[in-house]
C-alpha cells in the first residue's frame, strides 16, 4: 500500500510515533551518561543496582505494551470498512457545503428585496418633505401609507438600513407635529396677520389622526383651556358673579360658548373628536370645584332652599346637556378620559356632602307631622287624631264608608313618596341612602309610638272586676281600635316592602345591598300580634263571668242532667257578639283566621281550667259537662263561618275536644267494679301513668280511702299491659290552673307562652300572605302593585274600604 492511499489522519498518527521513537533514540545516545549519573549519583548508590534494574525492566514492559497497542490501532485503521466510512463522511461534508452555498444565494435575494423596499421608503420620505407646505390632506394619505408600510419592518430592526429609515420616519413625524402645533395655535388665537383658513385646519385634523391619539388629546385640551379661560376670570369664587345666587349665570354663559363653538371654530373638528364633550367635561370640573368651595364656605348659613334651588338648577343643566346629545351626562364625562382612569363626577356630586341639610329637614318635617299622633303628645287634653273616628263608627254607617286604616299612615307614606321622588331627582348616592335611614327611623317610631302605644293607652286595669253580668262585658271601641291597628300595620308592612323596592330602583349600585326595611316590617308584624292579643284579652274578659259560673258550680250535688247549663248559653252569646263585631273590621282575612284559631284554643283552655277548678265532678256532673262541652264544640265548629273555616282549625278543635271528652267519659264510669273502671281508663286515656290516674280520681271526687285500693289495682293491672304509654295528654293537665288575672297578664305580651297551653303559638309571626290591604284578591303571578306610581290613588288607597268579601 502506497502512502497516498492512506488517510491523512493515519499518516499523521504514524508520523507522531516515528517522531517519538526518533526522539527517544536520540535522547538515549546523547544523554546516556546523564541518565547513568541520574540513576547512580554516587558510589553508595551502586548497592541498589538490582532495584534500578527492576525499575528499568518494568519501564521496558510498559513501553512494549504501548508499542503493541499502537500496532493494533494501526492495524484497525488500515481496515477497508473503516476507510469506506471515512469516505462517506467526507461526501456528506461536501453536500453540506453545497447547501450552504444555496442558502447564501437565497439570502442575497432577500437583501436585494429589502433594499428595494427601503428605496421606496426613501422616495416616500422625500415626497413628504416636499409636500409639507400645508398640503395636509395629501400628507395624511402619504403618512398613513408610510406608517403602514413601516410597520411590516418592525421585525428587521437589527438591519442597520431599516433602523436608520425608521428613525428618519420618527423625525419626520416630530417635524409634522411641530408644524401642525403652530398652525393650530394660530387658528385658536385668530391671528389675522397669518390668516389660517379653517379648511387648512380641517385637513390638518386628518394628519393629527394619523399621528396618534396623544397628539390629538393635547390639541383638544389646549383649545378647551383657551375657550374657558374667560370663564375662570369672570366667575371667580371671590367675585360677585361667582357666588351661589348667580349659579344660573354660569350655565347661561356656557350655553352661549357652546353655541359659538358649534357655529365657528368647532366646525373644523371631526365629529368623532367630541370636542363639545371635552368642553362640557372641563366646564363641569371647574364649576363643580367652585360649587364645592362655595358650599363649604357657606357652612351653617346654608339653607335648605338655597341648597335645593341650586341643586335643581345644576340637575336641569345636566338634563339639558344629556338631551342635547342624546347621551347620559355621566357617559359624556367618561368618554373624555382614558379607559383606565376614574370617571369624573357630575355637577350634582358637589352637593352630596351637604345634602344632610335636606335630610335633616325631612327628619324635622316627619317629627312635626307625627307629633300629634305619638304617645307623649296631648293624651290628657285632646283625643288622638289617629283614633278620633273610632267612636263615631258605632252609629249609622250606611251613609259613609268607615276608615279601615289610620289616616296618619297614608300621610306618612305620601310624604315618603314625595321626599323620595325629590331626592332621587337630585342625588342617587349617599344622600338618598341617608334619607332611607330617616324613613326607617320614622317607620320604627310609627310602629312603636303610634300603633303599639295606641293599644296600650286604652287598656283597662286587668284586675278590675265586672260590675254585673248584664252590663257590657267587652269594649267595642277597644276591639275596633285593635282592628284598626291590624289593618294599618298590615298596610304599613306591605307598603314598606314596596318602598324598599322603590328605593333600590333609584339608588346607586353601591348602596343597593344596604337598603333593607325588613326590621321595620317585623315591627309592624309585631304590632299586628299585639293587636290580636288585645282582642283575645277582650274575649277572655268578656267570657270570664260564664267560666266563673262554671267553676263555681257544685257538680257533686246534681242528681240528673237537664240539657246544656245556663253558662254555656251566656258563653256562646258573648263569644258570638265579639266575633261578629270583629269580622267586618279586620280587612285581611288571614288575621281573622289567626284570631279565630287562638280564640278557639283560648275557650277550650278556659273551659278545661274551669272544669279542674270545679272538682269534684262525680259521675252526673261529668255527664252534664259532656253535654256542655258538646254545646260549646257545636258553636266553635261554626264560629269562623264558611268563608273563614280551615281544615287545620277543624282538626285542632276536634283534637282538643276529643281529649276533654275522653277525660269526662272516664269520670262518668263508675269505680265499681274497679277492674272495669281501670280498663275504661286504659282504653280512653291510653297510658299507665300513676299520677295521671290519680288526677282522674281527684277530679271524680273519689274518697281517699277508696283511692288507695284503686291505685293498687291500677298498678297491678297496668303492669301486665306493655302496650300502654308512660304519658298522655293528662300529663300536661294543671290541677292548680292560674287565676283569671294571671292568664290575662300573659295575653298582654305575645312573646309569653304558657308551658302547658300553647294557645298563642305562632302569634308573634302571623303569615304575610294574601292580597294587599284594600284590594281584591289577585293572582299570584300578577305584578306587585306600585303604590308610589300615582299619588292620588295612593292616598285614597288607605282611606277606602272594599265592600266585597275576600274569599279565603
Amino acid at each position: 500500500m502506497q502512502n497516498d492511499d492512506l488517510p491523512t489522519e493515519v499518516l499523521i498518527a504514524v508520523q507522531r510515533v516515528f517522531e517519538q521513537h526518533s526522539s527517544l533514540a536520540a535522547g538515549a545516545s546523547s544523554n546516556a551518561i546523564d541518565a547513568l549519573n541520574s540513576l547512580f549519583p554516587n558510589e553508595s548508590s551502586l548497592a541498589y543496582t538490582e532495584a534500578v534494574q527492576a525499575r528499568l525492566l518494568e519501564r521496558q514492559r510498559e513501553i512494549q505494551k504501548e508499542i503493541d497497542l499502537l500496532r493494533e490501532q494501526l492495524k484497525r485503521n488500515q481496515d477497508s470498512d473503516r476507510m469506506q466510512l471515512i469516505q462517506e463522511m467526507i461526501s456528506e461534508l461536501l453536500g453540506q457545503m453545497s447547501r450552504i452555498r444555496e442558502k447564501a444565494t437565497e439570502s442575497e435575494a432577500v437583501v436585494r428585496s429589502i433594499t428595494k423596499d427601503i428605496q421606496v421608503l426613501d422616495l416616500a420620505k422625500k415626497n413628504l418633505i416636499l409636500n409639507t407646505e400645508r398640503k395636509y390632506r395629501e400628507i395624511s394619505q402619504t403618512l398613513a401609507a408610510v406608517k403602514q408600510l413601516a410597520s411590516t419592518f418592525t421585525s428587521y430592526m437589527s438591519v442597520p438600513r431599516v433602523l436608520q429609515t425608521w428613525k428618519q420616519i420618527q423625525e419626520l413625524q416630530t417635524k409634522l407635529r411641530s408644524v401642525i402645533d403652530k398652525d393650530f395655535d394660530t387658528f385658536y388665537l385668530q391671528d389675522s396677520s397669518k390668516g389660517m383658513k379653517p379648511a387648512v385646519i380641517a385637513d390638518a385634523c386628518l394628519v393629527v389622526d394619523v399621528l396618534g391619539e396623544d397628539f390629538r388629546s393635547l390639541l383638544v385640551e389646549r383649545y378647551v383651556a383657551l375657550e374657558l379661560k374667560e370663564y375662570r376670570r369672570i366667575f371667580r369664587t371671590s367675585d360677585e358673579a361667582g357666588q351661589l345666587d348667580n349659579i344660573s349665570r354660569r350655565f347661561s354663559w356656557f350655553r352661549r360658548l357652546l353655541q359659538t363653538h358649534e357655529l365657528e371654530q368647532g366646525r373644523v373638528f371631526p365629529s368623532e373628536w367630541k370636542v363639545g364633550w371635552h368642553l362640557l367635561a372641563k366646564f363641569t370640573e371647574i364649576t363643580r370645584d367652585d360649587i364645592t368651595t362655595l358650599l363649604s364656605t357657606a357652612g351653617k348659613s346654608l339653607t335648605v332652599k338655597t341648597l335645593l334651588d341650586n341643586l335643581q338648577i345644576a340637575a336641569e343643566f345636566e338634563s339639558s346637556m344629556a338631551k342635547k346629545w342624546a347621551t347620559p351626562y355621566q357617559d359624556m364625562l367618561s368618554a373624555t378620559v382614558q379607559s383606565n382612569s376614574r370617571p369624573p363626577k357630575p355637577l350634582t356630586h358637589a352637593f352630596d356632602p351637604h345634602m344632610s341639610v335636606f335630610v335633616d329637614a325631612q327628619d324635622r318635617a316627619l317629627s312635626d307631622m307625627l307629633a300629634p299622633h305619638r304617645k307623649n303628645k296631648g293624651l290628657k287634653s285632646t283625643p288622638r287624631h289617629s283614633l278620633e273616628t273610632l267612636d263615631a263608627e258605632d252609629g249609622d254607617e250606611s251613609n259613609s264608608s268607615p276608615i279601615v286604616v289610620l289616616p296618619s299612615s297614608t300621610e306618612l307614606f305620601y310624604f315618603y313618596a314625595q321626599s323620595l321622588e325629590q331626592c332621587a331627582k337630585l342625588s342617587r348616592g349617599s344622600p338618598l341612602f341617608e334619607l332611607c335611614n330617616v324613613h326607617k327611623k320614622w317607620l320604627r317610631i310609627y310602629a312603636e309610638d303610634v300603633l303599639r302605644a295606641g293599644l296600650k293607652q286604652r287598656l283597662p286595669p286587668i284586675v278590675a272586676p265586672r260590675k254585673s253580668i248584664d252590663s257590657a262585658r267587652f269594649d267595642i271601641a277597644e276591639l275596633k281600635q285593635a282592628s284598626m291597628v291590624i289593618n294599618t300595620a298590615d298596610y304599613c308592612q306591605t307598603t314598606a316592602s314596596e318602598l324598599e323596592d322603590k328605593i333600590r330602583s333609584h339608588i346607586d349600585e353601591e348602596f343597593k345591598e344596604k337598603v333593607s326595611l325588613q326590621e321595620e316590617r317585623d315591627l309592624f308584624v309585631s304590632a299586628i300580634s299585639a293587636a290580636i292579643v288585645v282582642q283575645l284579652r277582650e274575649l277572655e274578659s268578656a267570657c270570664e263571668p260564664a267560666f266563673s259560673s262554671m267553676s263555681r258550680s257544685v257538680w257533686s250535688n246534681l242528681n240528673h242532667v237537664s240539657g246544656p247549663s245556663a253558662y254555656t248559653a251566656e258563653l256562646v252569646r258573648t263569644a258570638e257578639q265579639i266575633v261578629e263585631a270583629l269580622k267586618p273590621t279586620v280587612e285581611q282575612k288571614k288575621y281573622l283566621r289567626n284570631f279565630l284559631d287562638k280564640a278557639c284554643s283560648l275557650i277550650i283552655a278556659k273551659f278545661t281550667n274551669s272544669l279542674v277548678k270545679s272538682r269534684p265532678l262525680k259521675e252526673i256532673g261529668a255527664e252534664q259537662l259532656l253535654i256542655d262541652l258538646q254545646t260549646v264544640k257545636a258553636y266553635l265548629s261554626k264560629m269562623p263561618g264558611d268563608s273563614l273555616i280551615t281544615p287545620s282549625y277543624t282538626r285542632s278543635l276536634s283534637k282538643s275536644t276529643s281529649r276533654l271528652e275522653s277525660l269526662l267519659k272516664v269520670i262518668v264510669t263508675p269505680v265499681d267494679p274497679p277492674e272495669g273502671f281501670i280498663l275504661n281508663y286504659t282504653l280512653l286515656i291510653g297510658d299507665a301513668s300513676f299520677s295521671n290516674f290519680q288526677k282522674i280520681l281527684d277530679l271524680k271526687g273519689t274518697p281517699k280511702g277508696e283511692q288507695n285500693h284503686l291505685l293498687d289495682s291500677f298498678v297491678t293491672i297496668t303492669s301486665t299491659k306493655d302496650e300502654l304509654q308512660g304519658t298522655s295528654f293528662l300529663s300536661s293537665l294543671d290541677m292548680d290552673p292560674p287565676s283569671v288575672t294571671q292568664l290575662g297578664g300573659t295575653l298582654t305580651s305575645p312573646a309569653i307562652v304558657s308551658a302547658t297551653e300553647s294557645i298563642f303559638s305562632g302569634l308573634v309571626s302571623p303569615p304575610i300572605s294574601g292580597p294587599p290591604t284594600g284590594s281584591t284578591e289577585v293572582s299570584r303571578n300578577d305584578q306587585r302593585r306600585e303604590v308610589f306610581s300615582d299619588f292620588k290613588r295612593f292616598v285614597s288607597f288607605g282611606l277606602r274600604r272594599d265592600s266585597s268579601q275576600i274569599p279565603p
